[in-house]
């Protein structure tokens, strides 16, 4: 039995050495979030002064684009630290975190829920406009009391 758990450490030490070896390829490589966010065509480099809707088109395009890649970067390195604390954890025990790391674990987890939820929300609110549904907000949930109140 101990031999199994002394694997299983070895194996979460090695998997977290792996994630740690990727995060810092993909914070130092072209895809890290200070690159992406380097990375920026302004409107005037398509055009100053010209109506060129193409142009303005291809501009929305591109930030829309480049924001989402930004997010998106940002959010796998979330993601990636908290399966770190999570390991670290499963390797000394939960009872032997430092606290600011716990506290840490929390925050990713919190802001990652947050940005979740606001995603489901957009979403929603975007399947109601192209079904040509008038912006409304979403029916008040049930507390864990009974009462009526948004759980958000």
């Amino acid at each position: 039995m101990t031999s199994d758990l002394e694997r299983g450490v070895g194996a979460l030490k090695k998997f977290r050495d792996r994630v740690d070896g990727i995060i810092t390829d993909l914070a130092s490589g072209p895809g890290g979030a200070a690159r992406l966010s380097a990375r920026q065509v302004t409107r005037e480099s398509l055009g100053v002064g010209i109506p060129f809707a193409e142009a303005d088109e291809f501009f929305n395009e591109y930030d829309r684009v480049q924001k989402a890649l930004v997010a998106l970067s940002k959010s796998l390195g979330g993601q990636i630290e908290l399966l770190q604390i999570g390991v670290h954890a499963a390797d000394v025990g939960y009872n032997n975190v430092e606290d600011d790391q716990r506290r840490r674990f929390y925050e990713i987890r919190t802001n990652l829920e947050a940005e979740r939820s606001d995603a489901i929300e957009q979403e929603r609110l975007k399947q109601q406009k192209a079904a040509g549904v008038p912006d409304q907000p979403p029916p008040p949930q049930q507390d864990d009391k009974g009462g009526e109140g948004n759980l958000r």
